[in-house]
């Protein structure tokens, strides 16, 4: 198991706060669990912290923003898209602000801090919000590439990162592009369409079915909008049959978006990995994942019920 793409966002701040000297960085009193407490160990000066205060958060970042300044905001995704979400829309995405709202501790794994912090709808909020830019990197490497372009480019962006350790599944010298994804496999008889913590289960589910003499091809979808239209319509084409993998509600994330561009596009079976419509509960991150179907055997398991259905 790799290290938590949280501790991958602080390593990567530093790393663009040396070559960025616009980029300040905020946080609501959480940057011990957030990981820009790196930040402000290296750049004390361009680093804010606003109390437990989400809202204040976002407003003062798009201050920042407006005055010039590349603005990093980090809580909880509960936090920082749930109770801040009229300040993202109306102080960041409708004056289209120059605000990275990079939130941490997102989906199931969560863990032990259960439901009321287990953001299991923030990729559905997020990207509902038009000028928003959503992206949900696999692993620490596409973190840190994320963060890199995320510094470059101009407008608001949202990247969810997780609280656990992840596989490690991007390859060396990778660079992140909104609206690509990342083969990982290629198949014949299906794909997989995963995004965040499910990229590695996904991987792990492929070369089970393969030994079973089932083909599957493996997509990384880290960017969630804009989506990899092509790619998702070159693969329904090709296999016939879509899985989507996410540790999200079902309803309005990965699986959503890629239907959205399956039903218009090209129509083929689908079946969706994800958190079915209801809330988390405390337990380890292994306990839950088990428990609300989001393992490489339940990846396994939609892949051969859609098999069926071709």
């Amino acid at each position: 198991m790799g290290k938590a793409t949280r501790e991958a966002y602080g390593t990567a701040l530093v790393k663009v706060g040396a070559t960025h000297k616009d980029v300040v960085v905020l946080d609501a009193d959480l940057s011990k669990s957030t990981k820009t407490d790196e930040f402000k160990k290296a750049y004390p000066e361009r680093f804010f912290n606003v109390g437990i205060a989400e809202q204040n958060l976002i407003s003062v970042g798009a201050g920042l923003a407006a005055a010039g300044k590349v603005p990093f905001v980090s809580s909880f995704a509960m936090f920082a898209t749930g109770r801040a979400f009229e300040q993202v829309r109306n102080a960041v995405c409708y004056p289209k602000l120059n605000v990275k709202v990079c939130a941490t501790h997102a989906g199931i794994t969560v863990g032990e801090d259960g439901a009321t912090h287990q953001s299991l709808e923030d990729i559905s909020c997020m990207r509902t919000l038009p000028n928003m830019t959503v992206v949900v990197p696999a692993d620490a490497a596409e973190t840190e590439a994320v963060i890199a372009w995320a510094a470059e480019y101009h407008g608001p962006v949202y990247v969810r990162l997780g609280r656990a350790g992840v596989e490690d599944v991007t390859s060396e010298g990778y660079t992140f592009v909104p609206g690509k994804s990342q083969q990982l496999r290629d198949g014949k008889d299906a794909t997989i369409i995963a995004c965040g913590a499910l990229v590695g289960p996904a991987v792990e589910a492929a070369a089970t079915l393969e030994a079973e003499g089932i083909s599957v091809r493996v997509i990384n979808m880290a960017s969630i909008k804009p989506i990899d239209g092509e790619a998702i319509v070159k693969a329904a084409k090709e296999t016939g049959l879509l899985i989507t993998a996410e540790e999200h509600n079902v309803i309005g994330g990965l699986g959503s978006a890629v239907a959205e561009v399956v039903v218009k596009e090209y129509p083929v079976p689908m079946e969706f990995v994800g958190v079915k419509d209801t809330f988390g509960e405390s337990g380890t991150p292994k306990e839950l994942m088990a428990k609300y179907g989001l393992t490489a055997a339940d990846i396994v398991a939609a892949t051969k019920r859609g098999i069926a259905r071709k």
